[in-house]
């Protein structure tokens, strides 16, 4: 059986969906470096439930590692690479530019080129809504140009989408661009909003809010990112780039007031002003991947924080020292 390999997979969404593939019969294959972006812990625990699995193999190391890299692509046969791995945030990677333009380019050109000589179906890289930039034209669309990205994260983002092609031209790589917009649910990463904002209204200590609260991202909630990963998956395209969003922003004040009535606490802000490198909104053109892929986001946004809610107090009673 040929294997499926997902990098960072011990991350929020890597670890989602790995669930979704062990629970499809697929072997799974996970890379994942456990750095300290977040604590390592929360990795492993994502992870757990994997480990009982004999179609699961965890190998921790850092896709950077060209040696590394070339044992794993030698020891196995993949159909598929699912290309989660990256420094990840807008506002970390204002602060460590280098860092994230070699994680996230230079790692990813050593994936292509281990996939250059092998016969990959699918290669899948998540790309994020951030190469939009400051986009004047709403809803996004993946026919915009994106050359004005205001942050190194999304600067990265875009030049790995030009990898991608290039890597798909020249080497026939079935190739898909995912630009993922504002994913939440449980096992979000602990510094984006949402986790934050319920971390401190139950820690009962005031949210840092950035703005005047008009700001709007597109929430998109991670089982609709998964299904989207999956259609992706069974897609004929040769290269071909797409926007995984929910197609309703959702103002920042007004997260912060459903996240008050969810948890039933009243929040206190201390309030910042917005940083450089934010964009105003972010709001996904999603016909392409619904004429395509037949992707149907359906999980409202209220329901959506309702169940990151419950899951993270339950792994806040269970995992105190964590969250």
């Amino acid at each position: 059986m040929n294997a499926v390999l997902v990098t960072g997979g011990c991350g929020f969404i890597g670890s989602h969906l790995i669930d979704k593939l062990l629970s499809q019969r697929k072997q799974v294959v996970c890379v994942d470096n456990l750095n300290d972006f977040y604590h390592p812990e929360i990795k492993l625990l994502n992870q757990k439930s994997h480990l009982d699995y004999k179609r699961y193999s965890f190998h921790k190391g850092d896709i950077r590692d060209k040696a590394f890299m070339r044992e794993i692509f030698t020891t196995y046969s993949f159909d598929s690479v699912i290309h989660l791995a990256a420094m990840a945030g807008v506002r970390p990677s204002l602060d460590d530019p280098v860092h994230y333009t070699d994680v996230n380019i230079n790692g990813t050109q050593v994936l292509l080129e281990e996939m250059k000589d092998k016969e990959i179906q699918h290669f899948i890289f998540a790309s994020s809504s951030s190469v939009y930039g400051n986009n004047d034209k709403i809803p996004f669309s993946e026919l915009d140009m994106v050359d004005r990205q205001i942050s190194p994260y999304g600067t990265t983002k875009k030049m790995g989408e030009e990898l991608c092609f290039t890597y798909s031209h020249l080497y026939e790589i079935p190739t898909i661009c995912l630009r993922f917009f504002t994913v939440y649910g449980p096992r979000q990463r602990p510094e984006m909003a949402i986790h934050k904002f319920v971390r401190h209204l139950l820690n009962d200590t005031p949210l840092p809010f950035f703005g005047d609260g008009s700001t709007a991202r597109d929430y998109t909630y991670i089982d609709d990112i998964i299904s989207g990963i999956l259609a992706a998956l069974k897609s004929n395209d040769d290269f071909m780039i797409y926007n995984l969003g929910n197609s309703e922003p959702v103002k920042l004040a007004d997260l912060v007031s459903t996240i008050s009535d969810v948890t039933g606490k009243a929040p206190v802000l201390h309030e910042y002003d917005l940083p450089s490198g934010d964009v105003l909104r972010t709001y996904a053109d999603i016909s392409r991947a619904e004429s395509r892929l037949d992707y149907t986001p359906s999980t409202h946004f209220y329901d959506g924080i309702v169940q990151f809610v419950e899951w993270f107090r339950t792994v806040k009673t269970e995992h105190s020292q964590l969250f």
